[in-house]
Protein backbone atom coordinates (compact mmCIF):
# COMPACT_ATOMS: atom_id res chain seq x y z
CA UNK A 1 0.00 0.00 0.00
CA UNK A 2 2.58 2.56 -1.14
CA UNK A 3 0.26 4.70 -3.27
CA UNK A 4 -0.61 8.16 -1.96
CA UNK A 5 -3.82 10.03 -2.67
CA UNK A 6 -2.07 13.24 -3.74
CA UNK A 7 1.04 11.67 -5.22
CA UNK A 8 2.44 13.93 -7.95
CA UNK A 9 0.80 17.07 -6.56
CA UNK A 10 3.27 19.86 -5.76
CA UNK A 11 2.33 22.61 -3.30
CA UNK A 12 4.22 25.87 -2.73
CA UNK A 13 3.55 26.99 0.83
CA UNK A 14 4.20 30.68 1.50
CA UNK A 15 2.26 30.61 4.75
CA UNK A 16 3.29 30.76 8.39
CA UNK A 17 1.90 30.42 11.91
CA UNK A 18 -1.04 27.98 12.16
CA UNK A 19 -4.13 28.17 9.93
CA UNK A 20 -2.67 27.73 6.43
CA UNK A 21 0.28 25.55 7.57
CA UNK A 22 -2.30 23.23 9.13
CA UNK A 23 -3.97 22.95 5.72
CA UNK A 24 -0.71 22.26 3.89
CA UNK A 25 0.24 19.65 6.49
CA UNK A 26 -2.97 17.78 5.68
CA UNK A 27 -2.05 17.92 1.98
CA UNK A 28 1.41 16.61 2.88
CA UNK A 29 -0.07 13.77 4.95
CA UNK A 30 -2.16 12.81 1.92
CA UNK A 31 0.91 12.60 -0.28
CA UNK A 32 1.50 16.02 -1.81
CA UNK A 33 5.03 17.41 -2.01
CA UNK A 34 4.87 20.60 0.04
CA UNK A 35 7.68 23.13 -0.36
CA UNK A 36 7.62 25.64 2.48
CA UNK A 37 9.11 28.98 1.45
CA UNK A 38 10.53 30.81 4.47
CA UNK A 39 12.28 34.09 5.09
CA UNK A 40 16.01 34.01 5.90
CA UNK A 41 17.40 33.76 9.44
CA UNK A 42 14.10 33.48 11.33
CA UNK A 43 11.82 31.53 9.01
CA UNK A 44 8.22 30.90 10.04
CA UNK A 45 7.28 32.84 13.20
CA UNK A 46 6.04 29.56 14.70
CA UNK A 47 9.64 28.29 14.87
CA UNK A 48 10.03 30.50 17.95
CA UNK A 49 6.81 29.51 19.73
CA UNK A 50 6.81 27.14 22.68
CA UNK A 51 6.90 24.59 24.00
CA UNK A 52 10.52 23.91 23.11
CA UNK A 53 11.72 20.34 22.62
CA UNK A 54 15.48 20.62 22.73
CA UNK A 55 16.09 23.69 20.58
CA UNK A 56 13.05 23.13 18.34
CA UNK A 57 9.56 24.54 18.63
CA UNK A 58 7.07 21.79 19.38
CA UNK A 59 4.38 24.09 18.03
CA UNK A 60 6.13 24.32 14.65
CA UNK A 61 6.81 20.58 14.53
CA UNK A 62 3.15 19.79 15.15
CA UNK A 63 1.87 21.49 11.97
CA UNK A 64 4.78 21.19 9.54
CA UNK A 65 5.64 17.49 9.40
CA UNK A 66 6.58 16.05 6.03
CA UNK A 67 7.28 19.39 4.34
CA UNK A 68 10.42 20.65 2.63
CA UNK A 69 11.86 24.05 3.63
CA UNK A 70 13.59 26.52 1.34
CA UNK A 71 14.85 30.01 2.09
CA UNK A 72 13.71 32.85 -0.14
CA UNK A 73 13.41 36.52 0.75
CA UNK A 74 10.45 37.55 -1.39
CA UNK A 75 11.26 41.23 -0.85
CA UNK A 76 14.67 40.95 -2.50
CA UNK A 77 15.51 41.31 -6.23
CA UNK A 78 15.67 37.95 -7.95
CA UNK A 79 13.47 36.17 -5.43
CA UNK A 80 10.37 36.59 -7.57
CA UNK A 81 12.12 34.82 -10.46
CA UNK A 82 13.14 31.95 -8.19
CA UNK A 83 9.56 31.65 -6.98
CA UNK A 84 8.39 31.77 -10.58
CA UNK A 85 10.45 28.69 -11.40
CA UNK A 86 8.65 26.83 -8.63
CA UNK A 87 5.26 28.11 -9.78
CA UNK A 88 5.78 26.75 -13.29
CA UNK A 89 5.99 23.21 -11.92
CA UNK A 90 3.45 23.49 -9.09
CA UNK A 91 -0.20 22.56 -8.78
CA UNK A 92 -1.08 24.70 -5.76
CA UNK A 93 0.32 27.80 -4.08
CA UNK A 94 -0.87 28.77 -0.60
CA UNK A 95 -0.33 32.07 1.21
CA UNK A 96 -1.73 33.85 4.25
CA UNK A 97 -0.41 37.37 3.70
CA UNK A 98 -2.80 40.27 4.11
CA UNK A 99 -4.42 41.35 0.82
CA UNK A 100 -2.06 43.51 -1.22
CA UNK A 101 1.23 42.30 0.29
CA UNK A 102 2.09 39.86 -2.47
CA UNK A 103 0.86 42.37 -5.07
CA UNK A 104 3.39 44.87 -3.70
CA UNK A 105 6.15 42.37 -4.43
CA UNK A 106 4.84 41.78 -7.96
CA UNK A 107 3.39 38.36 -7.12
CA UNK A 108 -0.05 39.04 -8.59
CA UNK A 109 -2.69 36.60 -9.77
CA UNK A 110 -2.14 37.83 -13.32
CA UNK A 111 1.61 37.14 -13.12
CA UNK A 112 1.03 33.72 -11.62
CA UNK A 113 -1.63 32.91 -14.22
CA UNK A 114 0.76 33.77 -17.06
CA UNK A 115 3.38 31.41 -15.64
CA UNK A 116 1.00 28.54 -14.92
CA UNK A 117 -2.69 28.85 -15.84
CA UNK A 118 -3.36 25.45 -14.17
CA UNK A 119 -2.13 26.64 -10.77
CA UNK A 120 -4.58 26.84 -7.87
CA UNK A 121 -3.57 30.02 -6.03
CA UNK A 122 -5.14 29.76 -2.57
CA UNK A 123 -5.13 32.56 0.00
CA UNK A 124 -6.23 32.33 3.61
CA UNK A 125 -6.64 35.65 5.43
CA UNK A 126 -8.47 36.97 8.45
CA UNK A 127 -11.29 38.69 6.59
CA UNK A 128 -10.88 37.78 2.92
CA UNK A 129 -9.85 39.75 -0.16
CA UNK A 130 -13.12 41.66 -0.42
CA UNK A 131 -15.26 43.68 1.97
CA UNK A 132 -14.57 46.62 4.29
CA UNK A 133 -12.40 44.57 6.69
CA UNK A 134 -10.11 43.11 4.01
CA UNK A 135 -7.00 44.96 5.26
CA UNK A 136 -7.50 44.19 8.95
CA UNK A 137 -5.02 41.89 10.67
CA UNK A 138 -6.36 38.86 12.51
CA UNK A 139 -5.34 36.03 14.76
CA UNK A 140 -7.45 33.17 16.05
CA UNK A 141 -8.96 34.97 19.02
CA UNK A 142 -9.81 38.04 16.95
CA UNK A 143 -12.02 36.02 14.60
CA UNK A 144 -13.47 34.00 17.47
CA UNK A 145 -14.67 37.34 18.82
CA UNK A 146 -15.88 38.72 15.49
CA UNK A 147 -17.53 35.44 14.49
CA UNK A 148 -19.80 35.10 17.54
CA UNK A 149 -18.46 31.80 18.85
CA UNK A 150 -17.12 33.37 22.05
CA UNK A 151 -20.55 34.83 22.80
CA UNK A 152 -22.06 31.33 23.01
CA UNK A 153 -19.16 29.74 24.90
CA UNK A 154 -19.00 29.83 28.68
CA UNK A 155 -20.16 28.13 31.86
CA UNK A 156 -23.69 29.52 31.72
CA UNK A 157 -26.00 32.33 30.54
CA UNK A 158 -24.41 34.91 32.83
CA UNK A 159 -20.77 33.98 32.20
CA UNK A 160 -18.46 36.25 30.26
CA UNK A 161 -17.64 35.39 26.62
CA UNK A 162 -14.99 32.66 26.53
CA UNK A 163 -12.40 31.61 23.98
CA UNK A 164 -12.75 28.03 22.75
CA UNK A 165 -9.96 25.95 24.31
CA UNK A 166 -8.29 25.19 20.96
CA UNK A 167 -7.54 27.61 18.11
CA UNK A 168 -10.82 26.91 16.34
CA UNK A 169 -10.52 30.14 14.32
CA UNK A 170 -7.29 28.91 12.77
CA UNK A 171 -8.08 25.22 12.52
CA UNK A 172 -11.54 25.58 10.97
CA UNK A 173 -10.10 27.94 8.37
CA UNK A 174 -7.33 25.45 7.61
CA UNK A 175 -9.88 22.69 7.10
CA UNK A 176 -12.04 24.81 4.79
CA UNK A 177 -8.95 25.83 2.83
CA UNK A 178 -8.04 22.16 2.41
CA UNK A 179 -11.55 21.34 1.21
CA UNK A 180 -11.41 24.18 -1.31
CA UNK A 181 -8.02 23.09 -2.65
CA UNK A 182 -9.10 19.46 -3.03
CA UNK A 183 -12.34 20.49 -4.77
CA UNK A 184 -10.37 22.74 -7.13
CA UNK A 185 -7.93 19.94 -7.95
CA UNK A 186 -10.88 17.74 -8.87
CA UNK A 187 -12.50 20.49 -10.95
CA UNK A 188 -9.23 21.09 -12.78
CA UNK A 189 -9.38 17.52 -14.09
CA UNK A 190 -12.44 18.59 -16.11
CA UNK A 191 -11.53 22.19 -16.99
CA UNK A 192 -7.72 22.09 -17.17
CA UNK A 193 -7.83 25.52 -15.51
CA UNK A 194 -6.45 26.78 -12.23
CA UNK A 195 -8.29 29.08 -9.85
CA UNK A 196 -7.94 31.86 -7.29
CA UNK A 197 -9.21 30.66 -3.91
CA UNK A 198 -10.12 33.21 -1.23
CA UNK A 199 -10.82 31.75 2.25
CA UNK A 200 -11.39 34.02 5.25
CA UNK A 201 -11.09 32.98 8.88
CA UNK A 202 -14.15 35.07 9.80
CA UNK A 203 -16.24 33.40 7.08
CA UNK A 204 -15.28 30.00 8.46
CA UNK A 205 -16.38 30.96 11.98
CA UNK A 206 -19.73 32.18 10.69
CA UNK A 207 -20.14 28.95 8.73
CA UNK A 208 -19.88 27.02 12.02
CA UNK A 209 -22.66 28.90 13.82
CA UNK A 210 -25.26 26.21 12.98
CA UNK A 211 -28.08 26.34 15.54
CA UNK A 212 -27.06 29.79 16.80
CA UNK A 213 -27.88 31.52 13.51
CA UNK A 214 -31.02 29.57 12.68
CA UNK A 215 -32.37 30.10 16.20
CA UNK A 216 -31.90 33.86 15.87
CA UNK A 217 -33.53 33.86 12.43
CA UNK A 218 -36.49 31.80 13.63
CA UNK A 219 -37.15 33.50 16.96
CA UNK A 220 -35.06 36.65 17.26
CA UNK A 221 -33.43 35.09 20.31
CA UNK A 222 -29.76 35.97 20.83
CA UNK A 223 -28.16 32.76 22.07
CA UNK A 224 -26.23 32.89 25.34
CA UNK A 225 -23.72 30.38 26.67
CA UNK A 226 -25.41 27.16 27.75
CA UNK A 227 -22.42 25.76 29.58
CA UNK A 228 -22.13 21.99 29.28
CA UNK A 229 -25.69 21.29 28.15
CA UNK A 230 -27.31 21.06 24.73
CA UNK A 231 -29.41 24.05 23.75
CA UNK A 232 -32.34 21.94 22.51
CA UNK A 233 -32.12 18.47 24.10
CA UNK A 234 -32.42 17.37 27.76
CA UNK A 235 -30.73 15.45 29.32
CA UNK A 236 -27.74 15.99 27.08
CA UNK A 237 -24.88 17.36 29.14
CA UNK A 238 -22.05 16.86 31.62
CA UNK A 239 -22.79 15.67 35.16
CA UNK A 240 -20.54 15.13 38.20
CA UNK A 241 -19.94 11.55 39.30
CA UNK A 242 -18.40 10.44 42.61
CA UNK A 243 -14.88 10.74 41.18
CA UNK A 244 -15.06 13.12 38.22
CA UNK A 245 -17.43 13.97 35.41
CA UNK A 246 -19.66 12.11 32.99
CA UNK A 247 -21.27 13.00 29.66
CA UNK A 248 -24.84 11.69 29.27
CA UNK A 249 -26.74 12.13 26.00
CA UNK A 250 -30.30 10.82 25.96
CA UNK A 251 -31.06 11.98 22.44
CA UNK A 252 -34.55 10.53 22.02
CA UNK A 253 -37.53 9.31 24.01
CA UNK A 254 -36.41 5.67 24.00
CA UNK A 255 -33.05 6.59 25.48
CA UNK A 256 -34.75 8.84 28.02
CA UNK A 257 -36.88 5.94 29.22
CA UNK A 258 -33.89 3.61 29.47
CA UNK A 259 -31.89 6.23 31.38
CA UNK A 260 -34.67 6.67 33.93
CA UNK A 261 -34.77 2.90 34.48
CA UNK A 262 -31.03 2.33 34.88
CA UNK A 263 -30.44 5.22 37.27
CA UNK A 264 -33.24 3.92 39.48
CA UNK A 265 -35.81 6.63 38.78
CA UNK A 266 -38.35 4.98 36.42
CA UNK A 267 -41.12 7.29 37.61
CA UNK A 268 -39.45 10.24 35.87
CA UNK A 269 -40.13 8.88 32.37
CA UNK A 270 -43.87 9.66 32.38
CA UNK A 271 -43.82 12.50 34.90
CA UNK A 272 -45.86 15.40 33.54
CA UNK A 273 -42.84 17.67 33.92
CA UNK A 274 -40.49 15.43 31.94
CA UNK A 275 -42.49 13.14 29.61
CA UNK A 276 -41.34 14.98 26.42
CA UNK A 277 -38.18 16.72 25.35
CA UNK A 278 -39.99 20.07 25.30
CA UNK A 279 -41.11 19.51 28.89
CA UNK A 280 -37.63 18.45 29.97
CA UNK A 281 -36.15 21.58 28.42
CA UNK A 282 -38.81 23.70 30.12
CA UNK A 283 -38.04 22.13 33.51
CA UNK A 284 -34.33 21.58 32.92
CA UNK A 285 -33.01 23.08 36.15
CA UNK A 286 -35.26 21.00 38.41
CA UNK A 287 -34.50 17.81 36.46
CA UNK A 288 -30.79 18.59 36.51
CA UNK A 289 -30.77 18.63 40.32
CA UNK A 290 -32.45 15.20 40.44
CA UNK A 291 -30.14 13.55 37.92
CA UNK A 292 -27.02 15.15 39.42
CA UNK A 293 -27.78 13.90 42.93
CA UNK A 294 -28.24 10.38 41.57
CA UNK A 295 -25.15 10.26 39.34
CA UNK A 296 -22.93 11.42 42.21
CA UNK A 297 -23.49 8.03 43.87
CA UNK A 298 -21.23 6.07 41.50
CA UNK A 299 -17.92 6.56 39.74
CA UNK A 300 -17.65 7.65 36.12
CA UNK A 301 -16.52 4.17 35.05
CA UNK A 302 -19.37 2.49 36.89
CA UNK A 303 -21.95 4.69 35.18
CA UNK A 304 -20.34 4.24 31.77
CA UNK A 305 -20.45 0.45 32.15
CA UNK A 306 -24.13 0.62 33.13
CA UNK A 307 -25.18 3.10 30.44
CA UNK A 308 -23.21 1.56 27.59
CA UNK A 309 -24.67 -1.82 28.51
CA UNK A 310 -28.14 -0.33 28.18
CA UNK A 311 -27.45 1.61 24.98
CA UNK A 312 -27.41 5.15 26.38
CA UNK A 313 -24.67 7.30 24.75
CA UNK A 314 -22.20 8.46 27.40
CA UNK A 315 -18.52 9.02 28.05
CA UNK A 316 -15.87 10.46 30.36
CA UNK A 317 -14.31 13.92 30.29
CA UNK A 318 -10.70 13.14 29.45
CA UNK A 319 -7.69 15.35 30.00
CA UNK A 320 -4.81 15.27 27.51
CA UNK A 321 -3.00 12.49 29.43
CA UNK A 322 -6.13 10.36 29.27
CA UNK A 323 -6.51 11.05 25.55
CA UNK A 324 -2.92 10.11 24.71
CA UNK A 325 -3.29 6.84 26.63
CA UNK A 326 -6.80 5.98 25.44
CA UNK A 327 -7.03 2.54 23.83
CA UNK A 328 -9.35 3.68 21.05
CA UNK A 329 -7.18 6.69 20.20
CA UNK A 330 -4.09 4.48 20.09
CA UNK A 331 -5.83 1.76 18.07
CA UNK A 332 -6.66 4.38 15.43
CA UNK A 333 -3.07 5.68 15.30
CA UNK A 334 -4.15 9.11 16.46
CA UNK A 335 -0.99 9.60 18.52
CA UNK A 336 2.00 9.25 16.21
CA UNK A 337 5.72 9.34 16.94
CA UNK A 338 8.08 11.17 14.60
CA UNK A 339 11.80 10.55 15.05
CA UNK A 340 14.26 13.47 14.89
CA UNK A 341 17.99 12.84 14.72
CA UNK A 342 18.81 15.68 17.11
CA UNK A 343 15.96 15.73 19.65
CA UNK A 344 14.65 12.16 19.51
CA UNK A 345 11.03 10.99 19.22
CA UNK A 346 8.22 13.55 19.25
CA UNK A 347 4.55 12.66 19.68
CA UNK A 348 1.77 14.58 17.94
CA UNK A 349 -1.80 14.02 16.68
CA UNK A 350 -2.15 11.60 13.79
CA UNK A 351 -4.25 11.99 10.65
CA UNK A 352 -7.96 11.15 11.14
CA UNK A 353 -8.38 10.17 7.47
CA UNK A 354 -8.13 6.40 7.19
CA UNK A 355 -8.08 4.64 3.83
CA UNK A 356 -7.94 1.07 2.56
CA UNK A 357 -6.12 1.67 -0.72
CA UNK A 358 -3.68 4.51 0.01
CA UNK A 359 -0.78 5.28 2.31
CA UNK A 360 -1.12 8.19 4.75
CA UNK A 361 2.40 9.24 5.75
CA UNK A 362 2.46 11.09 9.07
CA UNK A 363 5.88 10.04 10.36
CA UNK A 364 8.13 12.33 8.31
CA UNK A 365 9.77 15.08 10.38
CA UNK A 366 9.21 18.79 10.04
CA UNK A 367 12.13 20.45 8.22
CA UNK A 368 14.96 22.56 9.54
CA UNK A 369 15.03 26.08 8.13
CA UNK A 370 16.29 25.96 4.54
CA UNK A 371 17.02 22.24 4.76
CA UNK A 372 15.95 21.60 1.17
CA UNK A 373 17.12 24.79 -0.58
CA UNK A 374 19.90 23.02 -2.48
CA UNK A 375 17.64 20.12 -3.45
CA UNK A 376 14.91 22.42 -4.75
CA UNK A 377 16.94 25.24 -6.31
CA UNK A 378 20.13 23.37 -7.12
CA UNK A 379 22.11 25.75 -4.92
CA UNK A 380 22.23 26.97 -1.34
CA UNK A 381 20.20 30.15 -0.93
CA UNK A 382 20.62 32.10 2.27
CA UNK A 383 18.89 35.33 1.35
Amino acid sequence: MSKKMLEGIKVIDLSRNLAAPFATMILSDLGAEVIKVEQPVTGDDARRWGPLIGDKSGYFLSVNRGKKSVILNLKEPGAKEKLGELIKEADVMVDNFRPGVLDKWGITHEWVDCLNPRLIFASLTGFGHTGPYREKAAFDMVVQGYGGIMSVTGSGPNSEPTRVGISIGDLAAGLYLTIGILADLYAREHTNQGDRLDVAMLDCQVALLENTMIRYFASGEITKPAGNRHASITPFEMYPSSDGYLIVCAGNEKQWGILCEIIGLPELEKDEKYYSNDKRNENHDELNVIITSTLKKKTTKEWIDIMEGAGVPCGPVNNIKNVMENEQVLARDMVVTVDYSDIGPVKSPGCPIKTKNYHIDVKRPAPDLGQHSKEVFGEDINS
